[in-house]
């Protein structure tokens, strides 16, 4: 009768590892020009001063080689079931971070932004109760940007309370929910959500804006602000 050999978690290390820092993969993201995988936060600081992937020299993208990266949700949760206690250290330093990060721009506000930027509204996904409640938050200003003659004006309307306070994890695409909801916008309308005048993808989720648009492009105002007008078709 033949035993079965058992794994050590180091057995997996080259799989599970970043070429980067050396650590375990924290919310691998895929390169997809070559599949090589590595943390988030490590993938987004890198391609700050280069387009190439940092394993293989690939040129990602001639300009923006971040539009070419996915996150692999499957590979995480792989990760946390490999390594014990990872995903809590990981939440528990995700939560702190966040605490850390507002209290220092909120010390290095006015305080009348601070006033200002108390929260009128929470997103609550449509009625999924306290889902994401327990995820770290963001503070957000929503503003419309208003172009002379631009179509659509006079049904894109400014928001009566602007500052809403959400899921880091929240997507563009949850954003343009809201908005449409909140504006009374026929279901067929679309609109262009943008940070800093660049228009931001759908699945761009509120977190990964705050540290590759606003923060890392020295903005230091608190809430983060995001601009929406009706959709451009660049055609």
């Amino acid at each position: 009768m033949t035993t079965q050999r058992k794994h050590l978690v180091k057995d997996f290390n080259h799989f599970i590892t970043c070429y980067v820092c050396k650590g375990y993969l924290i919310k691998p993201t895929t390169v997809t020009e070559c599949l090589h995988t590595f943390c988030k936060s490590c993938i987004v600081q890198h391609f700050e001063d280069s387009n190439e992937c940092p394993k293989c020299g690939i040129q990602v993208h001639e300009t923006n080689p971040l539009e070419m990266l996915r996150l692999d949700n499957t590979l995480e949760e792989i990760i946390f079931k490999l390594v014990p206690g990872l995903r809590e250290r990981e939440q528990q330093r995700e939560i702190e971070f966040w605490k850390r990060n507002k209290s220092k721009e909120n010390a290095d506000d006015d305080g009348r932004k601070c006033k200002r930027a108390k929260m009128d509204e929470e997103i609550d996904d449509h009625g999924d109760g306290d889902y994401h409640r327990s995820d770290p938050q963001i503070a957000i200003c929503l503003d419309c940007l208003r172009n002379s003659g631009q179509m659509g004006e006079n049904i894109v309307k400014g928001l009566m309370k602007k500052f809403i306070r959400c899921s880091t994890r929240v997507t563009v695409g949850t954003i343009k929910k809201f908005l449409s909801l909140k504006l009374k916008l026929p279901s067929s309308y679309e609109l262009d959500v943008l940070c800093n005048g660049e228009i931001m993808g759908k699945d761009h989720t509120m977190e990964f804006i705050y540290m590759t648009r606003w923060r890392l492009h020295g903005e230091n105002a608190y809430p983060m602000v995001l601009e929406y007008r009706p959709r451009i078709d660049f055609g």
